[in-house]
């Protein structure tokens, strides 16, 4: 008899080359070699019996067939990896409480919160949007979240914002900051700017600001929006320039040219905070299995 399905480890390879874009990329995050992760991919194709790929210089990308994969590869890994959990007796259940920051890969966390609920179905989320400051402000035990993921500048090498000096929160994400704008918009917009800010509770704005000043950049602030999402509708708009992280810049919203003579922004790190003294069980296992959809 013929076997019919596919085999657990070329689709987890699948998935890792089709998020990152490239095989060496997703050759980093299944720890294998190129060579070795280029075979799995051909096995998968020849089992599908059609390409999921297309390959250019740039990397690769899913073909209609790949895309209509990628969803099915997805569930069935959550759902092999919530069996194993379950049957080792590590199945989360009960109520769990998530703050995020919404500079956090926009376009993508819906998908990963899916997983995270696909993979322990017991577990009801109640996940809230807040500003990194806060997140980090409320660190302590009378937190009103179990689990927190903020933002935080790398400037110069150091953190600029966040929390304590050597606390053990995990990177799970560096991203490059960008000045961006309209993509339709003037490829040479006269100063005065006109820049899209969040409020001022936002440690990232206030710090474009303060850059701005600093380097002297006379600018307008022509509109603010309450969250990323705001920020991304004004600026598709064209109401003016800001900065986002990569995944957060998304469709009609384009870099912007050096040419401008804006100054030069540092990366950002996303953090999930550390787990607190004398948490339950269920919440430390659950920031190790969110961890992993996270990296």
């Amino acid at each position: 008899m013929n076997q019919r399905g596919f085999d657990l480890t070329q689709l987890r390879t699948f998935v890792a080359v089709a998020e990152s874009g490239s095989v060496s990329a997703g050759a980093e995050r299944v720890f294998l070699s190129q060579s070795s992760v280029s075979e799995q991919l051909k096995k998968l194709e020849e089992r599908a019996g059609q390409p999921l790929f297309v390959r250019s210089k740039q990397g690769v990308s899913a073909t209609a067939a790949g895309s209509r994969l990628l969803e099915h590869a997805r569930r069935i890994l959550a759902m092999s990896e919530a069996a194993f959990e379950d049957l080792h007796g590590r199945s989360l259940d009960g109520e769990l409480r998530i703050a995020i920051t919404d500079y956090y890969r926009p376009h993508d966390i819906a998908r990963i919160l899916r997983l995270f609920s696909e993979q322990h179905p017991r577990l009801k989320l109640h996940v809230t949007v807040m500003p990194s400051a806060v997140i980090d402000s409320q660190a302590g035990d009378d937190a009103s979240f179990d689990i927190g993921l903020s933002l935080r500048l790398v400037t110069g090498g150091v953190r600029a914002a966040g929390r304590r000096p050597g606390a053990d929160s995990t990177v799970v994400r560096r991203e490059k900051l960008l000045w961006v704008g309209a993509a339709d918009a003037d490829p040479r917009p006269a100063a005065p700017y006109d820049l899209v800010l969040l409020p001022s509770t936002c440690q990232l704005q206030r710090f474009v600001v303060k850059l701005l000043d600093e380097h002297k950049v006379p600018y307008l602030i022509s509109h603010s929006a309450s969250g990323v999402a705001g920020l991304q509708l004004a600026l598709r708009a064209g109401l003016g320039l800001s900065c986002l992280n990569e995944s957060a810049i998304g469709e009609g919203v384009v870099a912007c040219p050096a040419s401008l003579g804006l100054p030069a922004l540092p990366a950002v790190e996303f953090h999930l905070l550390p787990g607190r003294p004398g948490e339950s069980e269920r919440v430390s296992n659950a920031r190790l299995a969110l961890l992993r959809l996270c990296s």
